[in-house]
């Protein structure tokens, strides 16, 4: 193989996308994920703090990035790890979903 043969090769692997900048994208969603946890906590230990309980909806929000990260990897990479990461993921948002909306609906001076 030539040089242009393998550039080639490699402008159709990526698309003609360029890599320094899928490589920062990667990174600031990392970061994203890191912050949304971040904030999550904070939030998290003053709601307790102040006497308001838990909000497992706060928790269900910020799972559901890790979740639907883990499914889109297992998605495109079939890697057996973010299968049983995902299906963990998913486990977490619905058992903290429905515990938020059950705990909404037995508080609700409507209903």
């Amino acid at each position: 193989m030539n040089r242009d043969e393998i550039l080639a090769k490699s402008r159709a692997e990526n698309k003609n996308k360029d890599i320094y900048e899928q490589e920062v994208l990667k990174k600031a969603g990392k970061s994203a994920v890191i912050v949304q946890l971040v904030l999550a906590a904070v939030f998290f230990a003053t709601q307790i703090f102040v006497g308001k309980g838990i909000n497992w909806g706060l928790w269900a929000l910020v799972f559901s990035t890790n979740m639907t990260i883990s499914w889109v990897k297992y998605i495109n990479l079939h890697r057996q790890r973010e299968l049983a990461t995902a299906i963990i993921y998913t486990i977490f948002v619905f058992v903290m979903s429905g515990y938020y909306i059950y705990n909404l609906i037995i508080s609700s001076a409507v209903l």
